[in-house]
């Protein structure tokens, strides 16, 4: 019997391997490659070379420290300049479109929710406030739908610290845009 379970529990595992369902799923913040970037395998130079991924790639960012990020794109995978990277929406970055017209330091609430359309639990804040870090407040990466109501906007952005890619919302969105959705970890109202 032992033997009969030890060989079922190996056929289970060779097929999870196999199987495109039971493939993990892709972790990390969507990212560009601003340059050509050259892959190493621990963060630093004096790491050896181990690929490298094409200028103007779409990749996905696992993890950063200090000056260098774990990246990934297709098989390719390995360390690499944060300074090469960008987490903008496209290739081109920047961060934050400048736009004198944003609605900024009036009456108002900014109202982040959980589900699509302004339902489930929410997170409401006034001009001024900042929440640098949702995890702490319960709420990282939980955001479906932004209510803007009255004279603010906010900046939402996809990492604690407000780093990574960021968007200003000046109106309310039913779903947020795909690279906020289920992924903002800071919040600044104006």
């Amino acid at each position: 019997m032992k033997r009969l379970k030890s060989l079922a529990l190996a056929i289970g595992f060779g097929l999870s391997l196999l199987s495109p369902v039971m493939a993990a799923p892709e972790v990390g913040s969507h990212g560009w490659a601003q340059v050509d970037l050259t892959l190493r395998a621990g963060p630093g130079a004096q790491h050896d070379v181990t690929g490298s991924i094409a200028e103007n790639s779409a990749i996905r960012i696992q993890r950063c420290q200090v000056n260098w990020c774990m990246v990934s794109a297709g098989s390719q995978r390995g360390w690499t300049s944060k300074e090469a990277l960008s987490f903008g929406a496209g290739p081109e970055g920047p961060l934050f479109l400048v736009r004198p017209d944003y609605p900024a330091g009036g009456y108002g609430t900014v109202c982040f929710c959980e589900g699509r359309n302004y339902t489930g639990a929410s997170l409401c804040g006034t001009s001024g406030q900042v929440f640098n870090d949702l995890k702490l407040y319960g709420y990282d990466n939980r955001f479906s739908s932004v209510k803007v109501d009255g004279y603010v906007s906010a900046a939402a952005c996809r990492d604690r610290g407000f780093k990574s890619y960021c968007e200003r919302i000046i109106e309310s969105q039913p779903v947020l845009h795909p690279h906020l959705m289920r992924n903002v970890s800071s919040i600044r109202v104006y």
